[in-house]
């Protein structure tokens, strides 16, 4: 990934915007996409050259009123405001926390407390780390299920699973931009984009649109070959005692077809875990 993140993530919002969308006019042929320099300059109340630097990486440590009339100039939502001051190195709690990829037992147990509900366990990058048995029949029809970034982009199921497969394309690799605010030297995060640029043009194409969006809450919809089409809701938690770590509980509208699905997929999930019957051999 590129040494200049902070002037990356400037140049990609200001090419997102245009000059109708913060209130100006705009007069004559535009040779580039989106806002100029000097457009968001005045939007934020700075000088000109002093955001050229901070794009081309000769300046690196704007302050916290700079970047905040930044945030404002660009339209940033919350995770976009906090993934910029991550960029700057001016966040509370600067260092990266010391993530871990083991799953405490007090977690799988709450976890495995819900037989009737999907629940797993993510890091930053997007890794499952666990999974309760609902959750692993769901994700059944990849091989393995082991990321959910590999799964959407690299994993031929991919594209039948997620039946709305370009917004949870573009969702997961916001997700994974947050995870670049945080450590963007991390070294699995270096070899998950790497890969998946190198073997996805859609992903690259994404990674370059410098997105940010954790997860939060949003509707799922699926299609699992076992039981049919799946529409969910989750939810994300934090694992407090586990920094990086949430926990994701999918849910579907009590008595819904999509509630009768994921019953029908737990049993067909138990019978399948059954060891075999050889006594009558």
């Amino acid at each position: 990934m590129a040494d200049n993140e902070l002037g990356d993530f400037l140049r990609a919002r200001r090419s997102g915007l245009l000059p109708k969308d913060v209130g100006m006019a705009t007069h004559g042929v535009r040779r580039v996409a989106g806002l100029r320099r000097e457009e968001v300059a005045v939007l934020a109340g700075m000088n000109a050259d002093y955001y050229t630097r901070l794009e081309q990486g000769r300046e690196r440590h704007p302050s916290p009123q700079v970047l905040d009339a930044l945030s404002r100039a660009l339209h940033l939502d919350a995770d976009a405001r906090a993934h910029l001051y991550r960029l700057a190195g001016t966040a509370p709690n600067e260092r990266p926390d010391q993530t871990r990829d083991t799953v405490g037992p007090a977690l799988r147990q709450l976890m495995d407390g819900y037989p009737h509900t999907p629940a797993f366990v993510i890091n930053r990058t997007l890794d499952i780390l666990a999974a309760n048995a609902l959750a692993e029949a769901l994700f059944s029809p990849f091989e393995p299920a082991d990321n959910l970034a590999r799964m959407a982009f690299l994993d031929p199921a991919g594209r039948h699973f997620y039946t709305r497969w370009n917004w949870a394309a573009q969702a997961t690799v916001a997700n994974l931009r947050q995870a670049a605010g945080f450590d963007p030297e991390h070294p699995r995060l270096r070899e998950l984009v790497r890969t998946l640029t190198e073997q996805s043009r859609e992903f690259a194409a994404l990674w370059s649109a410098h997105s940010v969006r954790g997860k939060t809450r949003d509707a799922k919809q699926l299609m699992h070959p076992d039981v049919g089409p799946l529409t969910l809701t989750y939810q994300a938690f934090d694992v407090r005692d586990a920094p990086g770590q949430q926990l994701i509980i999918y849910h579907a509208e009590p008595g819904s077809p999509s509630a009768q699905a994921l019953t029908l997929l737990g049993s067909i999930g138990a019978t399948r875990r059954q060891p075999l019957d050889r006594s009558a051999d």
